[in-house]
């Protein structure tokens, strides 16, 4: 296991997330430096942090600085200019996270797609720094001329792209073929460690992999199950985060883009996180599930490990999520199955109701109107 100094901001939540993210990539945070600002143009940092931190990398021996922020090229170069150490920031440990967990022929190209994309982003930076005479080894500049340098990045992401045009080709006529059926399909979203996981096995007998570590779950699995002798299928999709950017969100559109085609979306929220953890992340996965395109009628709220609680805790945070008078919500527990069973009925009512002619689809514009996210 790599060990790493880690530079976040200095509230208790993103420290968290940080070395939660550290931890998922098989990181061991040796040393937190905690920070207000880390956009600072030239270093992220400033001067007098970064002196600060290069003598406790001295000291301590790093293998990795691990930046929670998105770096500039031009930044990444002269923090490891100075220190000697490989510098990742915050989307460089996702993707390398993302690599180490993605286990279908699928989720491989997503990945791939999307560590293309992110250095085509630095591509240009990297060619200005070698052409000032600069060696940035680290980024892995080689002795490409600049289009030649681009002009490969772009045909190997032409190819990764078709190869997953394919595969969406495939996933089309999968559902079509489950419409033909007559199959009524569930997808589980939700913030990254929220539990959908764990409620997939609860509600499937599944045995699927579950962990507290960030991303477990790349590829989209899908299982029939039943209510009421009436048969479904459920499938669990990859989780979000904040400041995810929209290339990743867009290299796994192809397994997202269930959840635009599923008839009931249940969105997983961890009722037990601390009140601002729950609003952060709350807002981060309705903002994602709004940019999909997802239709806000399909949406229950599970509100998962409500067994850590009291229920006027719970009453108290779903005041705070603006959702006393939304109907489509219901506190569980995947843990011990509490609520499961009333969970499976509501999705079965709402798919029965949307067959409906009365039937009113919900907007996206009074949602985040009346929920404020």
């Amino acid at each position: 296991m790599n060990s790493a100094i880690l530079i976040t901001y200095d509230k208790e939540d993103a420290v968290n997330e940080a070395i939660g993210l550290c931890d998922a990539a098989g990181i061991q945070v040796i040393h937190t430096i905690k920070q207000n600002f880390l956009k600072r143009p030239k270093y992220g940092i400033g001067g007098g942090v970064l002196e600060k931190l290069e003598e406790i990398s001295e000291k301590l021996k790093p293998d990795i600085i691990v930046f929670d922020e998105i770096l500039k090229p031009s930044q990444n170069y002269n923090l490891a200019s100075v220190l000697h150490r490989e510098i990742l920031d915050r989307e460089a440990l996702i993707l390398e996270i993302f690599e180490s967990r993605a286990s279908s022929a699928e989720s491989k190209l997503q990945v791939k797609l999307a560590q293309l994309r992110y250095e085509m982003v630095r591509a240009k930076e990297k060619i200005r720094l070698s052409s000032m005479g600069e060696q940035p080894g680290f980024m892995g500049i080689g002795k490409f001329e600049i289009d030649v340098y681009h002009n490969d990045i772009k045909h190997r992401m032409q190819t990764v792209k078709e190869k997953l045009e394919r595969a969406g080709k495939q996933r089309e006529l999968h559902r079509q073929g489950r419409k033909r059926l007559g199959f009524k399909t569930i997808s589980l979203a939700g913030y990254t460690s929220s539990g959908k996981t764990t409620l997939f096995n609860k509600i499937t007998g599944e045995t699927k992999e579950q962990s507290k570590s960030l991303f477990t779950t790349l590829s989209t699995t899908t299982r029939r199950f039943s209510i009421d002798h009436e048969p479904y299928l459920i499938a669990d999709t990859v989780g979000f985060i904040s400041k995810l950017p929209a290339y990743m969100i867009d290299a796994f559109k192809s397994t997202l883009e269930e959840l635009v085609h599923t008839d009931v979306i249940i969105v997983v929220v961890d009722i037990s996180d601390t009140l601002f953890e729950l609003k952060k992340k709350f807002a981060s996965c309705m903002r994602t599930l709004s940019e999909l395109g997802v239709e806000m009628d399909k949406i229950i709220f599970a509100l998962n490990k409500s067994d850590l609680l009291s229920v006027d805790e719970i009453e108290e945070k779903i005041e705070l999520l603006n959702l006393k008078d939304y109907k489509k919500r219901i506190a569980v527990s995947a843990k011990t199955g509490s609520n499961i069973g009333e969970l499976k009925e509501l999705a079965k009512n709402i798919i029965q109701s949307q067959k409906s002619p009365e039937y009113k689809k919900d907007s996206w514009k009074e949602f985040h109107k009346s929920y404020g996210t």
